[in-house]
Formats: structure tokens, sequence, C-alpha cells
């Protein structure tokens, strides 16, 4: 259906029935066989019965029973269920109203992680048109051999208004399944279970070209002045993926509350150019969404905007934007981002669906081990920049989390420098091997007064430290007028 059509229906879908008028006992699509449920959890379990009706709950692991009342009017009920410690042993749930039972079988218990964005967390192992993951082929031919990671991929749905059920059954990675999962929740999932050696399930509730905004509810949409759900739910120019509010209202609301250990993000490309209030909207939209799941301050961990020829490269609007996404991370509590500037090739000028999924995945998972889990010695932090000395032809910059380097006997290209004009030209940089800093000099610029390091729209990052974790994009300046030379390193 075009999103013509969708603007004269309000993008509102058919409700579907509030109860079972049968009186068997009915699930929602993310609670059905081969499911993960999180360890060591009250996980929550819910779906619909004759109104009033007594439900009994009963899990295979310790066959204790779990009794609720369905609610008067809508038979809606929901429950939370003492999880075991994690382990690969099947189990099966049952559900009863008196009526008819219900069972979901092949049940796991172990980590759950909720992954969310617009295309590049979307986008499958199979690729896009035209677009390839990079090791796809390895990866779901050998996908059997992790039967313990498990994906419910939801699909893509719009609505103004609130919905209660959406498709989205639990699949077992093999070859059948895996080329339609999402590759970089595919490659988180495999990582994180290789190191923690438990099941891992994934909630993959992604819609490509979605803004930040797309996944906030309408209550504190009416409180930005420049969003408007209401106006834009009667404007059938605005296309389905660019609306406010409903990927929220059709896909998230369904399974919110399915007990997780985390959330993943990867979003961001069409929000380019809203940089000032992108970090609070997302701010907003973390601090939402670990309120209605009611399970403390769950770790959220997001990607780096990946390199495009965004604006047709006449600003830098993109390296401005993945400078706001660190901003982000660093007000809210319990977040983490991880840099991909060094994950792309020359060639994805053209392509924004980069296809090093893999590192990406498995950098998430560093940082889940590391900061969730508690596994020390892990790599999960970057080099960043720290402070600058500006000594007149050259500057010497300080950076954070490089205590052992930068690209020991290497070159460190991706370096500008700039002077009154406000006119970056390409840098020489050497490092001091025992302070750990690096000076950068270019023969264009007598005084120098900024440096910058692949701050651009798109840009191959080239200096990494001892763990081969990328330096992070960065500006010592705020001017947002500054203009490159168009030499190149």
């Amino acid at each position: 259906m075009k999103i013509s059509n969708f603007a004269k229906i309000g993008i509102s879908f058919i409700a579907l029935s509030p109860f079972n008028a049968s009186g068997a006992v009915e699930l929602p699509d993310i609670i059905s066989d081969n499911a993960v449920f999180q360890q060591n959890s009250e996980a929550k379990l819910w779906g619909w019965s004759k109104p009033g009706a007594e439900v009994t709950v009963t899990p295979s692991w310790d066959k204790k029973e779990y009794r609720i009342k369905s609610d008067a009017k809508t038979g809606k009920w929901e429950v939370r269920v003492a999880t075991p410690a994690a382990s690969f042993t099947p189990y099966q749930v049952t559900f009863n109203d008196g009526d008819g039972p219900a069972q979901i079988n092949n049940v796991l218990i172990g980590e759950v992680w909720f992954c969310s964005g617009q295309s590049n967390m979307e986008m499958p192992l199979r690729g896009f048109w035209t677009q390839p993951i990079e090791g796809a082929a390895q990866a779901i031919a050998y996908s059997g051999k992790y039967p313990g990671i498990r994906m419910a991929t939801v699909p893509k749905k719009a609505s103004y208004s609130p919905q209660e059920k959406v498709e989205g059954k639990w699949k077992v990675s093999a070859p059948e399944n895996a080329a339609d999962f999402s590759a970089l929740a595919y490659f988180f999932a495999q990582s994180l279970t290789d190191m923690l050696n438990v099941p891992v399930g994934i909630i993959n509730c992604a819609y490509g070209g979605s803004k930040v905004e797309g996944w906030i509810p309408k209550w504190k949409l009416d409180t930005y002045p420049e969003w408007d759900m209401d106006k834009e739910e009667k404007d059938p120019s605005v296309n389905e993926w660019e609306r406010i509010g409903v990927m929220y209202n059709a896909m998230l609301k369904p399974v919110l509350g399915y007990t997780v250990k985390g959330f993943l993000w990867n979003q961001g490309e069409s929000n380019v150019g809203r940089h000032n209030e992108y970090p609070e909207h997302q701010k907003d939209m973390v601090e939402i969404w670990r309120e209605e799941w009611g399970l403390g301050e769950l770790p959220f961990y997001f990607v780096e905007l990946p390199g495009w020829k965004y604006d047709n490269g006449e600003n830098d609007n993109a390296a401005i934007f993945r400078e706001c996404q660190h901003k982000a991370a660093e007000i809210l509590p319990n977040s983490g981002i991880v840099c991909t500037t060094d994950l792309v090739y020359p060639f994805e000028l053209e392509d924004i669906h980069a296809r090093k999924k893999k590192e990406i995945g498995e950098r998430l998972a560093f940082m889940a081990a590391n900061r969730t889990y508690g596994i020390s010695g892990i790599p999960s932090t970057y080099p960043s920049y720290k402070s600058v000395s500006l000594q007149g032809d050259k500057a010497v910059i300080s950076f954070n989390n490089a205590d052992a380097g930068l690209n020991p006997n290497m070159e460190l290209p991706g370096f500008e420098v700039a002077g009154e004009d406000r006119v970056f030209y390409p840098a020489h940089a050497t490092e001091d091997w025992n302070a750990h800093t690096v000076t950068v000099s270019s023969d264009k610029v007598n005084d120098i007064k900024a440096v910058r390091y692949c701050f651009k729209n798109f840009a191959i990052g080239k200096v990494k430290d001892m763990y081969g974790m990328p330096l992070i994009p960065f500006r010592t300046d705020n001017w947002d007028d500054a203009k490159s030379s168009g030499e190149s390193n």
C-alpha cells in the first residue's frame, strides 16, 4: 500500500480482536516456539483469553504454576515468571485458561537484546539489492553451528494509533533462516555467545529511513516545537518511513516489555542536519524506553553514523552529526557508542549501506561484554581527542585512551590544519612514542588555529590504537563555515 493510501486512513491498521472469543489462550508472536527468555529474571509473559478467565502458566524448568486473571473487558493478562540461569537445555511453557491450552516449545534461557534503528540495523545477511554484506555466504553457511542464537524480526509497519499486536515469531539460527536475520544483530549475537557461552536472543525492530522521532510516543513529540504529528498525519506527501511516532506505535509498542538485557541502536542517517536537537531527542527516547520497560537503567549501545556523500558532500553535516552522537553518549548514563570510521571502503562513498557489519557487531559485543557483563580486558574504548597545544606552524595533540600509542611505525593520515582563513589543508603528522602525542604541520599554514581529523562526511580513518580501535573523528574548532582546500592526504 502506498503512503498516500496510508494517509487517507491515517496510517491506522485494522485492530485485532481484543480477546480470543473462542476461549483458548492466544499468545503474541513474540512469545512463540524457539523464544529466548532473559536468564535470572522475572520474565514478562502475556496474552489474551476470555474476559475474567483464570490463566495458569507453567514453565517446565521449575514446573511452578503461576495463576493470573485476564482483564474483565479485554481478556488480556500478563505475568512475570522467574527464570533460571542460562543454558542450552530446551524448555516448554504451557498456558491454560480451562478452555484450551497453548504451549511454546524449544525455549532457551539466555541473554536477550532489543535492536532498533533504520536500514543499517534492518539490513539482512542476504544484503539489499546490489548491496552485499561482507562474509555473508560464510555466516549463513555456518549459522547452524549457533542454534542458541534466535531472532524475532518485527515487520516494518506504521500507525498513528498504538497497536497491541504485531507479527514476528522467533527463528533458530540455521541456513534456511539466517539470510533474513539483521546482519549487524547476528554478528553481535555470534560474538556475544562466543564470549559468554550462552544462548542469545535478538528482537530486531528496525525500519529503514526512520528518524529517531519515529520511535518516540506522541505525548513527547507534542513537546517538540518543530515536530507536529497531527499535522503530518493529514499530509499524504510525507513518505511512510519519514513519519514520526508511527514506528513506536506499530512496531515497538506491541513488543514493549518483553524482558531484555539492553538496547542496540543504529540510526541517524535520516536526522543528519538536525544535530542541534538530536542528542536530547535520542536521550528522551532512551529514557522513555527504559521507563516503559521498567527494568531500570538498561544499557544503550549505538553505532556511529556511516560515511556517505550526504548533501552531495557540499558541507560537513554528517561530520557534525557524528560529533553530536558522541555528545549524546556523554549525556546519557549507561550508554556507549562504537566508532566505525575505519570500516568503509573508498567505493562506498556512493553506498550508505556499508558492508562491514561483522566488525560493527563485534564492537558492540565487546562493549556489552566489558560494560554490561563485567569481563575485564576486552577492548571497548576508542582513542579520542583530549587537548591541543597550538605552537605557531605546528600543533601538538593529546589523546584519551591512547596510553600505548597509535599506529606504531606507520603513517598517520587524515589530519588537517587551518589558520585564520578557516581553510583546512592536509597535515603531516608524527607521533611522539614516549609522550603518546601527535604533532601536525603543513607548509600551507604558518600559524595554525585549528586541527581536524577525518572530520568530513566521508573519510576513512586509518589511525588506530594497539588493539586496532580507531581514533574518533574530531575537530578542535567550532567553525561550521570552514572550507577544505580540496587537497587529499
